[in-house]
Formats: C-alpha cells, structure tokens, sequence
C-alpha cells in the first residue's frame, strides 16, 4: 500500500521555444544573403529582440490567454447602443508592439530602401505565430498605406499615412478592408453597398459588409455603388471612412453580430451593417475594384509570408518535441521514419520561405524605383501564386505538425490545434485557391510577359547550382515550367479545360520557382556558409510533387462532381 503511494506517472515534457531569430537558420541565412553587411548589422538587433519576445514572452502569453476571445458588447448597462469589442491581453500587447518595433512603418522610412521590404516582412514573420494573428490588421493597414499614396489623395495622405505608419502607439492606426458582402466575396462586383450623395457633397454608405477583420481599427478602405452608377466592379467606387468621430462614437456603424469561425478566433471578424457612414472617394467614382487592387497585392504578400511563418513554428515545436519524446527506445529524433517526416516538413517549409521572401524582394524593388521590366512582369503574376501555394503548403504542414505529436497534437491545451485552425484561412482570405488560379489565367491573358519572365527567373537560378545535387534538382524545376509552357498554348482554344487545369497550372509554376529559389539559396549558403543543410532541403523538395499538369477528362469530372450516373459503352 504505501509502494503504490509512492507512485509517479510518466509525464511528458512539453515542446519549448528558444529565440525565433537565433534558432531560425533559414531566416538568418536569406538575411544575411539578400541585406547588404552594414544595413543588416543595424537591423540584426531588433530581429534578435523579436525573436526572443516570439520564443519567450508572446508565446507564453499565448497560451496562458488561449481560452478568451474578443467580446461584443452592443448595450450599455443603461440601454445605449455602444457596440464595443474587447479585445484579447495578447492582441492589446501585440498592437504596442507591432507599432514600437514598426512592424508596418519600417517599410515607410527612407533608411533602408528596397531593402526596407524584406526587413519588415522579416519582423512580421517573426511576430505573426505569438500574437494570435495581429498581423492580419497589420496586412490591411500596410496596404491602405500604399494605396492611399498611389491614390494621390493629398488630403487623405497626410490625415491617415503617418498614423498607419506611426511607432507611436499613442497615435498609431490600424485600418480594415471592407469588401465581403453576401452576394460573393470572390465575385465582388456585385457589391450591393450604395453610396449616396446629400446636399451639403458629403458622401454616406448604405448596406451590410458580411465579412470584417478589423472592426477595431480606425479607418477602412471600403468598396461601394455611388447612385446611378452600371454594374460590375467597374461601377464600384473605392471610399475611405473613419470609424469612430472624435467623440468616439461609431460612424452609423452597427455591429450585428461577431462570427463564428473555425479558426483566427482572436480576430474580431465581425458583421456589420453601414447606415449612412459618412465616406470619403479616395479616387474616381468608379474603377473601384481596380483601384483597391494595391492593397490586394499587399494582403495577399502578408498572407504568403504568415503562411511560411505559421509552417516555421509547426516545425520548430514538432523538432523540439521529437527530442523529448521517446518511443521504442530512442527519441523520435533518431527515428528513421521521424525523421524522414520531419524532413518533408523542413523542405516544404524552407520552399514556402523562399517564395514569399523573393516576392517580398520584388516590392521593396518596385517601390524603391529599382526594378527591371522582367521583374515588374513578374511581380504582377507573382502575388497571386505564392498566395496559393503557400496557403495550400501551410495547411499540409499544419496537420503533419500535429500528427508528429500524437495525441498531444489533438488536445486543445497544448496550444497545437490553433496552428491548425489557423493555417486554414491561409488558402481562404483573400482569394481560395481556385480563385487565384483563374487569376492567373486572366493575368496571362492579358500580358504573357510575365510567365516568360517566370521561366527566366527560374533558369537563372538553377544556374546559377554548380553543385551536381542541386543541378540535377533545378532539371525538375526546369522541366515543370517547361510542361506548364507548352499545356496553356494547347488549351487555348478549350476555355472549359484551360480553367479545369488552372489549379494544377498555377500551383505547377508555383512550386517550380519555389525550388528554384531554394536552389539558389542552397548553392549560396555552400559557398558562403560551408552549409549543406539549404541544399538537402532543396534536393528533397526536388522529390515531392512538382509537376503538376495532367490530362483530365471534363466528363469524367462532372459525373464525380454530380449525382448522375456515367455511362458506360
């Protein structure tokens, strides 16, 4: 009796997180490829910093806080309609934070140049996976900024820019988005949002947005039908409201309801319902949908950086816990099959990052005023497909992560479903996979220089490998842009199959110069590093599914996406 008192359960020490910067090879690698010696001696400290709050404090918070969840309070305790949002103690630290370390402004401030692109998105990369996606306001209010400075808007400018852009938080702004209405989030055209003009030439917005995921900020570019303009995007005018005045009272503005998602359920997504909020045209009273496509560009580069992000921390905790966890006698970190899975997970990781970052590259690029014709090209096409491939990588990663901790990794208190959950809105916010590949499609329509300059990209990159490994993997690169080349003259004339394959397309090019830019790194890190890690990940990411074209039958689709019987002969 008193021997079974004695006894002590086995209980299994958690996964730990070091500083993200120091423990973060990749990451350090391309920093110290792509900055110049003196720009990333000067930076270096405040990635550091970050990564450190990432692995210690934030990530501590994180979980100590993981039970709450942004509340809507539409009453006072004396009847008034206040429609308050209380926000989480992690998502209050992180919007202090992410205005001190600039985490928005850095890429306004003229010390860095086209260099202040990938420093900024550095530090987002680092902050996104410990504060519960703060970093989607910041997506918004990076591209507002660019917006309204493309805009030319000189009133709007100087009022919103330097606030968006502040490392005050006593004065920085955050800004929405405003575009999902029921009618379709896709298919924003058609908007059934009004605009109306009153007699003193003040503008007020009438109708429902389904979709928000900054209700707590201060501004919102926002899409809108001035009276008696056509249909279509081309009829939609982008406007600039406020929403709160300097009372603090909400700009006939009502919050119906927050929603109920599967995951980023720290974001304060709300309904909201516009009752003559007063706005202002940020440009013509049309073109809207063109007009906003700035700040898309940007969301959809924030979203292709938070993916890769969200794989790094997966992994980061999946390859602590495989040295804590013993099975069979040994760590899963000396498990051959472990290790092969872990192995998968790092090359996908790795060619997430890369992707992202070189789209990164190319803004810093263009708004710096250094960008050649081919990279503009290129640009144009690129945010759009590393969106979609990255979304899609990060959801696979994701779900391996948690498999890679057994039970662990499907109970809630761990922390480890939450990177589930919210990998899952990577494929969705800001255009689905499908979407995007249509886009692609279109964008090749309308100007084929830039998949001319994809295929240049990715041949100058690999290259660029003298080492035999890495060459014989940039032949796979090749060798898929080279099919994705020849399948799109050949469709041409089938508009049914050309938007049947334009998943596999898009994703095909995607995870080409994917590869193509981790050989790159790969063979830079042999010189420079003495490293041949950068160059297992891309000789494994060369064996996982590259090439994606295939034929398909468009009958044989229907039958299996209906409830009709195929015939047989």
């Amino acid at each position: 009796m008193g021997d079974d008192m004695n006894f002590k359960p086995f209980n299994q020490p958690a996964p730990q997180l070091g500083n993200q910067y120091d423990d973060d090879r990749v990451l350090r690698a391309y920093m110290r490829r792509v900055l110049p010696p003196d720009m990333l001696a000067a930076v270096e400290p405040s990635l550091r910093e970050m990564g450190q709050l990432a692995g210690g404090e934030l990530y501590e918070l994180q979980l100590a806080d993981r039970l709450n969840e942004p509340v809507l309070t539409q009453w006072d305790a004396w009847g008034e309609r206040v429609d308050h949002i209380e926000v989480t103690a992690v998502w209050k630290r992180a919007e202090r934070l992410a205005a001190e370390f600039g985490i928005v402004g850095a890429a306004y401030e003229s010390d860095y140049g086209r260099f202040a692109r990938p420093y900024q998105f550095a530090l987002a990369y680092l902050f996104h996976p410990s504060t519960d996606v703060y970093t989607c306001p910041l997506a918004m209010t990076d591209g507002a900024a660019r917006t309204l400075i493309l805009s030319g808007n000189r009133e709007l400018i100087d009022r919103a820019v330097p606030r968006l852009t502040s490392r005050d938080p006593a004065t920085f702004w955050t800004s929405g988005q405003w575009m999902t209405e029921s009618t379709g989030g896709s298919d924003v055209g058609l908007s059934e949002t009004i605009a109306t003009l009153d007699q003193a030439e003040n503008w007020h917005l009438h109708g429902r947005k389904w979709f928000t995921s900054a209700t707590t900020s201060q501004m919102a570019l926002t899409l809108a039908r001035p009276e008696g303009n056509g249909p279509g995007g081309r009829g939609l005018a982008m406007f600039y409201l406020e929403l709160r005045d300097e009372n603090g009272r909400l700009n006939n503005i009502t919050i119906n309801r927050l929603k109920d998602k599967l995951g980023t359920r720290k974001v304060p997504t709300a309904e909201l319902m516009l009752e003559g909020t007063l706005a202002v045209p940020v440009r013509e009273l049309g073109n809207g949908v063109r007009n906003i496509i700035p700040m898309l560009h940007l969301t959809r580069t924030w979203n292709s950086v938070m993916a890769a992000a969200t794989m790094r921390r997966g992994l980061a905790l999946a390859r602590d816990y495989s040295r804590r966890r013993e099975a069979f006698g040994a760590p899963l970190s000396r498990q051959p099959l472990h290790v092969d899975t872990l192995a998968g997970l790092q090359a996908e990781t790795e060619a997430a990052f890369h992707l992202s970052f070189y789209l990164v590259e190319l803004i810093g690029r263009e708004e710096a005023g250094d960008i050649s014709t081919e990279d503009a090209d290129l640009l144009r096409l690129l945010t759009s497909i590393a969106k979609l491939t990255t979304g899609r990588q990060a959801v696979a990663v994701a779900s391996e992560v948690l498999e890679a901790h057994g039970g662990a990794g499907y109970v809630e208190d761990t922390g480890l479903p939450l990177l589930l959950r919210d990998s899952q809105v990577m494929p969705i916010w800001e255009g689905t996979t499908n979407v995007l590949s249509l886009d692609t499609l279109r964008a090749f329509a309308h100007d084929p220089a830039g998949l001319a300059a994809l295929q240049r990209k990715v041949s100058a990159a690999v290259r660029s490998a003298t080492d035999p490994a890495l060459a014989e993997a940039g032949r796979v690169a090749i060798g898929a842009v080279y099919n994705a080349l020849h399948w799109l003259p050949e469709r041409a004339n089938d508009r049914a199959a050309l938007e049947a394959g334009a998943r596999r397309f898009a994703l095909t090019l995607g995870r080409a110069l994917a590869l193509a830019l981790l050989i790159e790194q790969a063979q830079w890190s042999l010189g420079h590093e003495r490293d041949g890690r950068a160059r297992a990940a891309a000789v494994r990411f060369s064996r996982s599914p590259i090439d994606l074209i295939a034929a398909a039958d468009l009958n044989d689709d229907a039958a299996l996406a209906s409830d009709e019987p195929l015939p047989v002969g």
